[in-house]
């Protein structure tokens, strides 16, 4: 099968075996979306090598079954894993990012229980968006926000533009802040109230909650200062490399720095189901898997949102 592959941060479309776990699903994938965090991972991000690549929609090729799955695959023995929640098992493995291949490939494999079912009424082209959606969705885990609260996003790419979606749903006033007028607007049409870094700067500490999602030290920076004290900041970036913190001001505001990496598929799904979230306005290309290297250059290029990888096989 092809497969899009990062080894010693060297990009490539190869021809592998396809995977043959008898323990595991095999899933042909249909669409698989790349994100920031494919970006990172060929610049040494985590260090990993293999498949890249964890938004997809695909089908069981046993029963024909259309699915997206969760991505953190666990022991399936410790504490986490028998509650149901295996996305710090310590021994986990994360689907094209650290110790299993990924979704840029004919094929994967996950375990069963890992794989949720796909509605009829969303398209393909929307269900690989379950991912970063449920990521999007992940903030209201950790952080509870009702429409009393003032919310600030940083970061107006694919998901700065889901996190103000999601948050905004909750009837909190929210803002989306970015550089960029055209992802601005896709916001805007959305009835999300935007601006820029220089305008925000304006709004000392006026916000209950920021989210993060610029993965800029810039954005983090800005964050504090927007911040009311007691408020709530929201890192939701990965990215290669380190972030110089102000220690002094999260201590003296009582600034509280909340981490959210991955959320629940479920809520995304219902989410995509009702029409809830724009994603179409997110997809700016689409490629078939064997132009993979070409797609994840366009993907790093000015101004290009979401970039679609098709399984023509």
């Amino acid at each position: 099968m092809l497969a899009l592959r990062v080894n010693q941060k060297r990009l490539s479309v190869r021809d592998i075996a396809k995977p043959d776990n008898e323990h595991e699903v095999l899933v042909r994938v249909v669409v698989s979306g790349i994100c920031n965090t494919d970006l990172e991972i060929a610049r040494g991000y985590a260090g990993f090598n293999g498949t890249i690549g964890h938004e997809f929609v695909g089908v069981v090729e046993e029963t024909g079954q259309r699915v997206v799955g969760e991505i953190n695959a666990g022991c399936g023995n410790c504490e986490l894993c028998r509650a149901g929640d295996p996305r710090h098992c310590p021994n986990r493995t994360v689907l094209g990012i650290v110790g299993r291949d990924g979704a840029h490939a004919e094929f994967l494999q996950l375990p069963a229980i890992n794989l949720l079912p796909v509605p009829d009424n969303i398209p393909d082209e929307h269900a690989a968006f379950a991912e970063p959606l449920a990521a999007a969705c992940g903030i209201l885990e950790r952080v509870p926000i009702t429409r009393d609260d003032s919310v600030a996003v940083i970061g107006d790419g694919k998901l700065g533009l889901l996190c103000a979606q999601v948050v905004t749903l909750t009837g909190a006033g929210t803002v989306l802040i970015g550089k960029h007028d055209e992802k601005l607007r896709i916001a805007a049409r959305r009835g999300i109230e935007t601006s820029t870094p220089t305008e925000a700067a304006k709004r000392v500490r006026q916000f209950d909650v920021v989210v993060e999602a610029s993965g800029a030290e810039s954005g983090f920076n800005l964050a504090l200062d927007l911040l009311r004290p007691r408020g709530k900041l929201v890192l939701k970036s990965t990215f290669h490399g380190t972030t110089e913190v102000n220690a002094a001001r999260v201590v003296v505001d009582e600034i509280s720095i909340v981490g959210s990496r991955c959320g629940r598929f479920a809520p995304a799904l219902d989410l995509l189901k009702r029409s809830a979230i724009d994603v179409d306005s997110l997809i700016s290309e689409e490629y078939p898997l064997s132009k993979g290297v070409h797609a994840m250059k366009r993907a790093r290029a000015k101004g290009v949102l979401k970039v679609l990888l098709r399984n023509t096989a």
